[in-house]
This record gives C-alpha cells, structure tokens and sequence, in this order.
C-alpha cells in the first residue's frame, strides 16, 4: 500500500501550483476520482489485519478530508485571481478627461410646430389636439364633403383594412370635435400629423398640418386676412412680406381662397382658407344665424422648407443625422 502521507504532500504541492480551473479539476480525479489514489489505498484495507483496519481507515478518511479542503480552498484561490485580473481589465482610470455627452437636438419640424403654437398663442389662439385615427363623419361629413366626394377615393385617403375608420386628411377633424364640446366664442389652432396617398420631393404620405379656427358673432374676412398676414410676417421676422388670397373652393369655407406669400420674388402658395360654411357650424349645433368664423390650415413641413432653406421635403424623415445636425 502506497504512504498515505506521501500520497497528501504530492496533492498539496500540486494542487498550489495549478491557476486553472479546469485543470484543478482534472487533477482532482487523480487523487479524489473513482480510480484515484485515495479510493486505491481504500480498497487495500481489506489486505490488512483486521487490527490494523480502523486506525488505516481513520487515515485515509482524513487524508481526504484534507485534500478537499486543499481543493477548496485553491478553487478560491484561482477564482480570486480571476475577478481582481478582471477588475484591473476594466478600471476606470478617474484621472483621464471626462467623455462628452452627445448633444442633441429638436427636429426642425418640431421646432416650427413650436414656434408657430407659441405665435398664435400670443395672438389668442389655444391648442387643441385629436386622434390621428378618425371616422367618416368627423373627417368628411361634418365638414360638408359628402359621400361622392373626391377626397374619399382610395386614391388619396388610406383606410384601415375591414374597418371603416381612416387615416385622418387633415386636421379639420380636431375642429369639429372641439366644436361639439365648447360653445363660442371659440379661437384655436389644431396641429398635428395628417396622411395622404402622396410621394415625392414636396409631398409626403405623413406630413404636418395647423390649421385655425375662429368663431364669434362678428368675424369677418378682414379678420381672417389680418390673423394669417400677421402669423406669416412673425414667422419669417420679414415686415416686407407679402400675403395675397386668391379666390378658390373648399367645401368647408364659403367664400374660399387660397392663401400665397412673396418675399418680392414671386408668389408661393402656402395654405388656404375661408369662412366656415354654414353647414358645418349646423352639423355641429351652433346656430349659424347668430354665429359666423372663418378657418385656414397650412403645411407646416413646407414652412420649415421655407424658413431653412430646404428643397427636398423627403430630408425630413430619413433621419439622416448629417443633415439632422444642421438644427441643433
């Protein structure tokens, strides 16, 4: 039978040199595995006296006891070493300068939805919001569009599939609805998004409406007129800007117009507008006797084309962020 002792020393002296895990435990099954030396000098016990049994059994049960504490204790050891290796890794030298956060910044669409709520803010007006989701009545026949009209072919509105609910065309819903709960005087803007079947460098499928709305008892077109130059001069900060209406049709306004601007280069079209049609103040339950207002909406993607400098409106929604840094 092997020396017990002897045996021990050569496990310690191996097992202290070993800083792999996995190699600790493959040397392991040297000593402790079923086929290892402990197990080996316990199978020999039965070659001896059966007076010598107990005191070599109590040896080898101790040797093992020791070598797993050895194990255990190396286990430690190594996994130790590991983490403080990985903690010297990724130290955080606090003596290097600080990285920069990254600076970021309103889209310019959002920058002239805010500049021109903050306007019409000074001018009287409130900000009235809706669903972007809407349903015939508030998108087209509250507002005087009747079943045979253009606007509701699939050519130019999206409908939401087995439903017949629709992808709002354009924010006049947001007017009907506030319409319904407020009784006038009443004097808002109602931006957001709209959606039309229309791609390409000056129309989006999704793209930014505000469109106004005053009603009172003596409103005119004079006011009309002088509410839309005022915006368009504080928008621009030009005085030398020119605004001119020119005589169209809405279903939704009688008389109608649409609205165009100069700098003294030519004219540009950029919203349109009109009283609101008595029918749509009836559908609404405002006595169109006693009451009168007018509306206007304009494009506020083509605004920030205008007030930037901007040819493409597609730019916008690319999230190019070459072209997105420019707006910080």
């Amino acid at each position: 039978m092997q020396d017990i002792d002897a045996v021990v020393d050569d496990a310690l002296t191996l097992f202290a040199g070993i800083n792999d895990a996995d190699e600790l435990e493959r040397v392991k099954a040297r000593y402790l595995g079923k086929s290892g030396a402990i197990n080996e000098l316990a199978k020999g016990l039965g070659k001896l006296p059966p007076a010598e049994r107990p005191a070599m059994g109590s040896r080898i049960n101790a040797a093992k006891s020791k070598l797993e504490e050895a194990l255990k204790d190396q286990r430690e050891r190594i996994q130790a070493a590991k983490l403080e290796q990985k903690l010297k890794s990724e130290a955080l030298d606090v003596t290097l300068p600080g990285r920069g956060s990254g600076l970021g910044g309103l889209h310019p669409v959002s920058r002239t939805l805010e500049r021109a709520e903050q306007i019409f803010h000074s001018l009287g007006f409130e900000v009235a919001d809706g669903p972007e989701i809407e349903t015939d009545f508030y998108n087209f026949t509250a507002l005087n569009q009747p079943e045979n009209h253009p606007a509701r072919s699939m050519h130019d509105t999206f409908y939401l599939e087995n439903s017949k609910l629709l992808l709002r065309t354009h924010t006049s819903p947001i007017q009907v609805r506030y319409m319904q709960t407020h009784q006038p005087p009443i004097r808002i803007i109602a931006p957001g998004r709209v959606y039309r079947v229309d791609s390409d460098a000056t129309h989006s499928p999704m793209f930014h409406q505000a469109e106004g709305l005053w009603i009172d008892t003596h409103i005119s077109f004079a006011n009309l007129k002088g509410v839309v130059t005022e915006f368009f001069k504080l928008f621009f900060e030009r005085n030398d800007l020119q605004v001119r209406f020119r005589p169209s049709f809405f279903p939704f306004t009688e008389p109608s117009a649409e609205i165009d601007m100069s700098f003294g280069e030519g004219w540009l079209e950029v919203g349109g507008c009109g009283m609101v049609h008595p029918n749509v103040l009836r559908n609404v339950n405002i006595d169109s006797q006693q009451y009168q207002g007018f509306a206007f909406g304009m494009g506020l993607d083509r605004l920030t084309m205008l007030r930037y400098g901007v040819n493409d409106l597609r730019l916008f929604f690319e999230n190019d962020l070459r072209f997105l840094r420019q707006f910080r």
